[in-house]
């Protein structure tokens, strides 16, 4: 088979169908219940979240203000795919459903019940949850949202979501969040040397200073 010239515009995949169900999904999620960090009852499934920050901390008191009356600017967005779905791209169906979802946001209350100045009672959630094919726009609709909200803790302040890294494997410094709010037990066993918390704080301060407060 003869090789063809390079043409870039024969390898770019264009479909309005799928950005329209992106958009109806972002738009299906901001429509749903808010409801206590952690969720009120245990659930099954998978799917994608957002944390939203109503509380006075000095440092997230913005979004307090902006979400004082509606739940609309998160300062962090997260994902929990079903298991296996890394390695064989395994759908979650009712055959194989799990608490994922539920345990990722219980382990989120966790980290926050431990951490220097923060409640879980300043912190509410919303999320969706997908089954079937539709598990597999998971990272998709997480991407979306991400890209939407640009929520603090995805994008300036690194490393709530962590998990602990495990033996052998703490050399690297403590994250950014664990900096401002100590307390995970396997963070202090971090021995690298992390960013300045002065440094932190007047990244957060720029990242706040783009976010507009309607009341």
């Amino acid at each position: 088979m003869k090789i063809q010239p390079f043409d870039r515009q024969k390898h770019i995949y264009r479909n309005d169908a799928f950005v329209e169900l992106v958009k109806d999904a972002v738009r299906f999620f901001n429509g749903t219940p808010v409801v206590s960090l952690p969720p009120p009852e245990p659930f099954l499934g998978t799917g994608v979240y957002a944390l939203y920050y109503i509380g006075k901390h000095p440092l997230y008191a913005k979004y307090g203000e902006i979400n004082r009356l509606s739940y609309k600017t998160a300062i962090y967005v997260g994902k929990a795919v079903p298991k296996g779905w890394r390695q064989a791209r395994s759908s979650d169906d009712p055959l194989n459903q799990s608490h994922e979802l539920c345990n990722r946001l219980r382990e989120h209350s966790r980290s926050i019940k431990g951490a220097f100045k923060l409640s879980t009672k300043d912190f509410m959630c919303r999320f969706v949850i997908f089954e079937d094919a539709g598990s597999d726009m998971i990272s998709t609709i997480e991407a979306a949202l991400i890209k939407l909200h640009s929520p603090l803790w995805n994008t300036t302040v690194d490393g709530f979501g962590n998990h602990d890294p495990g033996k052998g494997r703490y050399e690297q410094a403590r994250s950014d969040w664990d900096v401002l709010h100590p307390g995970r037990s396997w963070a202090v066993k971090c021995k690298g040397t992390p960013r300045k918390r002065a440094t932190i704080c007047k990244d957060i301060d720029r990242h706040l200073s783009r976010l507009s407060v309607d009341l």
